[in-house]
């Protein structure tokens, strides 16, 4: 029967955060609590859990109305939650739309900051995890080796990834091109808002050392640094600590100026005039525009970022459809693999490719031989040629439909195959059977 692909989930789109903290599944074991028993009639399992998504991926046989309803009764147990409450957030997906939609998620096309690299790691941790806990088999395994192929190829041969279409975003790219690696830079947050988490997570992203967040809710700066490694402090310790600070983002929802550039000049003398970069996205501004004229400060507000973001977003879009179009075409190969895993197509192109081969020496050997060959003579070392090609795979075409019948599935053996013969064409890296030398 056809192996069908089905996706689950719950993201930042659908679910506010208390519903996908409710139904984390960091720990879950798609064997052991359940979703994986001896009924379940699912084949294959990978679960994906991070703190912007939730996503169940399950092979099965079985048609959609017969495999959801247990899935999300599992899941929702597995929380101690109403399966009911999981309804009303969750997204179900089936096949290439399944597939579609996981070559995105891995490419962060999905993702609440576009092109934030951590959920493809994410997603290979996801993966190995299933590896290891034997979930994973041939259509996953291919699935996510695809998705990760399709990522790199997006980041690779397009800018989608490269233009800050953000505030916060275009606020640490300018930092960037100031510092260089973030590596040795600490950076302060003034203001603990949505805009400042975004920025704290760039910030993280690009290599921050460390990360001080001060705000008048002292809980939400604790909050914030908990989530990012940092250090949290009450805004009245904001000034005595701004020296240790490279990059100070402030976004504080304060009427007035919160700091002057007699302040700033105060806070150099501590630095020993070491460069300081401010990004002020409040409105009104936080930061006194007069410290954009002391020596070795540079002050960006949110307009100058805007220009930013304005001029890079004609480029994203360009870049995103560009994007687009990479992932259908590498869900279209995808699909070409899944029919392939049907027996009849793997041995007509198992056949064809041998055929082929066949037809290509025999031209070469024809060519030595010279103008006076006759007629006869290549008809009968064709078939020949042919005929070698029918004995020659025989035995292997014998026991992939032997082993279908006694298993009841010949998709492992088929997609070996197919890797042997290499019947689906990848590109094979010239060194690939080589020898590494001894050194």
């Amino acid at each position: 029967m056809e192996q069908r692909i089905y996706l689950v989930g719950l993201n930042h789109k659908t679910a506010d955060v208390e519903i996908r903290e409710k139904f984390a599944l960091s720990g879950f074991n798609p064997v052991s609590d359940g979703l994986m028993h001896k009924g379940s009639n699912i084949s294959e399992a990978l679960v994906l859990s991070t703190c912007n998504r939730v996503e169940i991926t399950c092979i099965s046989e079985k048609k959609p109305e017969e495999i959801k309803p247990n899935v999300i009764k599992v899941w929702a147990e597995y929380c101690g939650e109403n399966p009911e409450l999981l309804k009303e957030h969750v997204y179900w997906l089936e096949d290439l739309e399944a597939v579609r939609h996981l070559f995105s998620v891995a490419s962060s096309l999905d993702s609440l900051v576009l092109c934030e690299p951590q959920i493809l790691g994410q997603l290979k941790d996801a993966y190995r995890k299933s590896v290891d806990e034997k979930t994973a088999g041939v259509i996953i395994n291919r699935l996510l080796h695809k998705s990760f192929s399709a990522a790199k190829k997006i980041r690779t041969e397009t800018a989608v990834c490269s233009s800050a279409v953000s505030i916060s975003y275009a606020a640490v790219e300018l930092a960037k091109k100031i510092f260089g690696e973030l590596h040795e830079q600490r950076a302060m947050l003034i203001g603990a808002g949505e805009m400042a988490e975004l920025a704290a997570l760039h910030l993280i992203n690009s290599g921050l050392k460390e990360i001080m967040i001060a705000n008048r809710t002292p809980e939400r700066a604790r909050e914030l640094a908990r989530k990012f490694n940092g250090h949290a402090m009450c805004m009245e310790k904001m000034l005595e600590n701004l020296h240790r600070a490279d990059i100070v983002i402030s976004s504080t929802g304060s009427r007035t100026s919160i700091i002057s550039a007699a302040q700033i000049r105060e806070v150099l003398k501590k630095r020993k005039h070491q460069p300081m970069f401010f990004i002020d996205i409040a409105v009104p501004r936080d930061i006194d525009p007069d410290v954009n004229s002391l020596d070795n400060v540079y002050l960006y507000d949110i307009d100058d970022l805007k220009e930013v973001v304005e001029e890079n977003l004609a480029n994203r879009r360009e870049e995103a459809e560009r994007a687009g179009e990479i992932i259908v075409k590498e869900v279209d190969k995808f699909s070409d693999w899944l029919k392939s895993l049907d027996l009849n197509p793997t041995i007509v192109d198992l056949l064809n490719k041998g055929e082929s081969i066949a037809r290509k020496e025999l031209k070469k050997t024809l060519r030595s031989l010279g103008p006076g060959t006759d007629e006869t003579t290549s008809m009968a070392m064709e078939q020949l040629a042919v005929s070698l090609v029918g004995k020659l795979y025989h035995e292997p075409i014998v026991f992939l439909k032997r082993r279908s019948k006694e298993e009841g599935s010949s998709q492992k053996f088929i997609d070996l195959a197919r890797r042997i013969f290499n019947l689906d064409e990848e590109q094979i890296p010239q060194d690939a059977h080589h020898s590494k030398k001894r050194e």
